[in-house]
């Protein structure tokens, strides 16, 4: 179990998904985004008319009796997310509607271990590069390979900024990093698998590097072990 997953941690508009995704197409490993996951039970509250201003963790138990969430093998072998079986739309995962609403199931114990259990049997897909808030310290503690992707707040507001759907048509860069902060509070504050640096993992500030230059650590990094 640990020796065949990466995990790639960080805050939000860290450069997460796009390094891990690359990552996993230089080792040919398989990308997991654990944080489609959560989003997409976010998208199921909402799509059920659930109220997420303070729900109780009733309503999660009941999201959980009636929807499955997981990775399958798509046609292409990559991953594909899905509910109850049907490939999720990743644009509607990524509107602002969803984005604004995703912390509140993210700190559901329900919810964490519904997703949690599914992320661990995951494995079976064979290598995966699995990316998240908790995925070094929660999911697989004994990774073998740990990553902490990091960049200054103003450089992670202009990415998400840059990313389709994400913000409202309105936002600053002032704006959406008061988002990305207030995000930061929530996830490494609540008491559930909160947002941290894995001791063992190796932090990247990413702020002055290019794309490229992160993939290649990690993937050199990976081959030396």
């Amino acid at each position: 179990m640990k020796s065949n997953v990466i995990a790639i941690d960080g805050p939000a508009a860290s450069g997460k998904s796009t390094i891990a995704s690359l990552v996993a197409e230089k080792l040919g490993s398989y990308y997991i985004n654990t944080g489609n996951m959560y989003r997409a039970v976010t998208l199921a509250a909402i799509e059920s008319g659930v109220d997420l201003t303070n729900p109780g963790e009733d309503v999660f138990k009941k999201l959980k009796k009636k929807h499955r969430i997981t990775y399958v093998k798509g046609v292409d072998g990559k991953p594909v997310l899905t509910i109850d079986s049907k490939q999720v739309n990743l644009e509607k995962i990524r509107t602002h509607k969803v984005s604004a609403k995703v912390g509140v199931p993210s700190k559901s114990l329900v919810v964490r271990k519904w997703l949690v259990a599914e992320q661990r049997k995951l494995t079976k897909l064979g290598t995966i590069v699995m990316e998240g808030r908790d995925i070094g310290t929660n999911v697989f503690p004994h990774a073998k390979y740990k990553f902490y992707l990091t960049a200054s707040p103003e450089v992670r507001a202009k990415r998400r900024l840059g990313q389709s759907g994400e913000v409202l048509e309105t936002a600053t860069v002032e704006s959406v990093a008061k988002e990305i902060a207030l995000r930061d509070e929530m996830d490494s504050k609540r008491d559930i698998a909160p947002l941290k640096k894995a001791e063992d993992a190796i932090c990247i500030d990413s702020s002055d590097k290019t794309i490229d230059q992160v993939v290649n650590y990690i993937v050199n990094a990976v081959s030396k072990k």
